[in-house]
């Protein structure tokens, strides 16, 4: 692993944002049950895939989703 960014929500940890060798993106590390379908999702665009994954644990609590 060559870098990681920790990616919470709402101040909860849900998973880590991991580089992928050999690669300019950044493969999805789930740790909360509400983002357990986006693991392994993969992203050249790191702040695409925190959107992405706000919306899910927004969406798996029944507020909002994130913009």
């Amino acid at each position: 692993m060559l870098s990681s960014t920790i990616i919470e929500v709402d101040g909860i940890f849900v998973g880590a944002a991991i580089l992928v060798d050999g690669f300019n993106a950044r493969r999805f590390y789930a740790a909360h049950d509400k983002v357990r379908s986006l693991h392994n999702e993969t992203s050249p665009d790191l702040a695409v895939l925190l959107r992405t994954v706000t919306r899910q644990f927004r969406a798996g609590q029944g507020g909002p989703a994130a913009a």
